[in-house]
């Protein structure tokens, strides 16, 4: 499998280490970054194939990011992985609605996410 670019949005830090080094691991390259609007940028400055998203960060939320990314006709095709410590069945709705191809809720197994990657970059 050719190297694939991930974007993680994520505000924590140390999450982003783990998960960057998790998908290193796996023949990815990372992008990173810290809040919604620095994700945006990377997004129009880097070939994505995929975007792992969490919800709850500064500047703008997951759900505006989501929602900004697939209503762009240059980005949509972008798969989105919601991945958020919010649980609620209302959160998930939300996230569907602006566009997530999956919505997954934190702590989750490494193994778990690996295989939601796996198959939304093949799919």
């Amino acid at each position: 499998m050719s190297k694939k670019n991930i974007l993680l949005i994520d505000d924590e830090k140390e999450f982003v280490t783990v998960l960057t080094s998790l998908l290193e691991n796996q023949g990815h390259n990372v992008i990173s970054a810290n809040d919604g609007i620095d994700g945006l940028q990377k997004i129009k400055t880097n070939t994505i194939d995929l975007i792992v998203l969490d919800v709850m960060m500064p500047k703008l939320d997951g759900y505006k990011v989501c929602r900004m990314v697939k209503f762009d006709k240059k980005y949509k095709s972008i798969p989105i992985i919601m991945l958020t410590a919010r649980v609620h069945e209302e959160d998930e709705k939300t996230g569907k609605e602006v566009g997530a191809d999956l919505y997954i809720s934190k702590p989750v197994r490494p193994e778990a996410l690996l295989d939601a990657i796996k198959t939304l970059l093949n799919g």
